[in-house]
C-alpha cells in the first residue's frame, strides 16, 4: 500500500505477514501473575454500591437503563445496560469496552441481540468524566503511569471486572455464557482483564493496543502511542518497568478462553505488530481476521466490518 501524504512514517512499519505473525510477547515480570491476581481479588470484594434507572430507549424491543457502580479508589463508573424487552431471561450477557474516543451511547447493533450488555464508560470519559482524570487518549494514556497501582489502566480493568459484576448481579442466568468485546483501547484492557477473571467464556478484541510496549516505544504512531513514545525518548527511567505489568501481548499468553481477534496490516495508530503480539500471544482456541487498515479511513473498510459482524454471530453462538 502506497503511504499516504499525511503521514511522515509507513503505518505497515515494513512487516510482511510473515513478519506480524512471528511478533512475540516480552518477557513478564517475576511477579505479573500474583500482581494481577491480587488485584482482581480485591476488585471483587469493592462494594458496588449499584445504582440503576430506567430511561427511554430508541430502539424498538430494548430496554435501557443508566447504571452507577463504585470501582477502584472509590470511584462512580457510569454506564448503560441493555436488555430484551421480553418476559423470557437473557440468553447471555456482554461487556463491552470503548476506544480511546470514549463512549457516548450504547450499541444497539451487535451480535447478543438476546442478551443483556453492559456499556461501561472507562474513569474519565462521558458518563464516568472526572476533573481529575483525563478523558483523551494522549493524557489518559499518561494518568498515573508512575507506579503500578496508580496506573489508569489498572483502574480500567478493575472497572471492566466490576461492570461484570453488575451483570451477573442484575441477570446472573448469564453466568454461564459472559462474553467480552472491546476494540483499540478497549481491545488492550480487555486483554489485560481476561486472564484473571473465570466469569468470561469467549471474546472478541479487535484491533487490540498494548501490544508488545518494548517494541511499540521504538514505533512512531499517532493516537495514545504517540504520548507513550514522547515519554520514553525523553528517557524516563521508569517508563517500561510500569509498563510490562500492563502489557496486553504479556497478558494474553494467560487467556485460556476463545478469542476471535481482528488486526489491521495497516494502522498509524495502533502499530499492527503490537496487535499481532496480541493474537500471537494467545495459547488457548483462537481466530483471526486480517483487516487491511484501521484507524484510516480507506475504502474497502465497510467491507471487513461487514465480514467481521457476520464471522462474530457465528463465533458467539457456538
Amino acid at each position: 500500500m502506497k503511504i499516504p501524504h499525511e503521514f511522515d512514517f509507513d503505518p505497515t512499519y515494513g512487516y510482511s505477514l510473515e513478519d506480524l505473525l512471528s511478533v512475540s510477547a516480552p518477557p513478564a515480570p517475576r511477579d505479573f501473575d500474583a500482581f494481577w491476581r491480587q488485584k482482581h481479588e480485591e476488585a471483587r470484594n469493592i462494594p458496588l454500591d449499584l445504582n440503576r434507572r430506567e430511561i427511554d430507549s430508541p430502539q424498538s424491543g430494548v430496554r435501557l437503563y443508566e447504571i452507577e457502580y463504585t470501582s477502584y479508589h472509590h470511584l462512580r463508573i457510569g454506564a448503560w445496560l441493555t436488555v430484551p424487552d421480553t418476559d423470557r431471561p437473557p440468553a447471555c450477557g456482554a461487556v463491552f469496552g470503548h476506544g480511546y474516543g470514549g463512549r457516548e451511547e450504547p450499541v444497539f447493533d451487535h451480535p447478543f441481540e438476546n442478551g443483556a450488555c453492559i456499556f461501561p464508560c472507562m474513569r474519565g470519559f462521558h458518563r464516568s468524566a472526572r476533573p481529575d482524570i483525563p478523558n483523551t487518549g494522549q493524557t489518559h494514556v499518561l494518568h498515573g503511569i508512575e507506579h503500578r497501582d496508580t496506573y489508569s489502566h489498572l483502574g480500567s480493568v478493575i472497572d471492566t471486572w466490576l461492570a461484570a459484576s453488575v451483570l451477573l448481579d442484575l441477570y446472573p442466568e448469564t453466568a454461564e455464557r459472559l462474553y467480552y468485546s472491546g476494540g483499540s483501547f478497549g481491545g488492550g484492557i480487555g486483554a489485560l482483564a481476561l486472564p484473571w477473571d473465570p466469569r468470561f467464556a469467549k471474546a472478541y478484541l479487535n484491533i487490540p493496543s498494548f501490544g508488545n510496549h518494548p517494541l511499540r516505544v521504538t514505533l512512531p504512531c499517532e493516537g495514545s502511542g504517540k504520548a507513550v513514545k514522547q515519554r520514553y525518548d525523553a528517557g524516563d527511567p521508569d517508563l517500561l518497568n510500569v509498563l510490562a505489568y500492563f502489557d496486553a501481548a504479556t497478558a494474553a499468553s494467560r487467556i485460556a478462553i476463545p478469542v476471535f481477534v481482528a488486526a489491521a496490516t495497516f494502522d498509524p495508530s495502533v502499530p499492527p505488530p503490537g496487535q499481532f503480539a496480541v493474537y500471537n500471544a494467545l495459547r488457548g482456541e483462537k481466530d483471526l481476521y486480517l483487516r487491511q487498515a484501521a484507524h484510516f479511513e480507506l475504502a474497502g473498510n465497510e467491507h471487513d466490518d461487514a465480514a467481521i459482524e457476520a464471522r462474530l454471530r457465528r463465533w458467539f453462538a457456538d
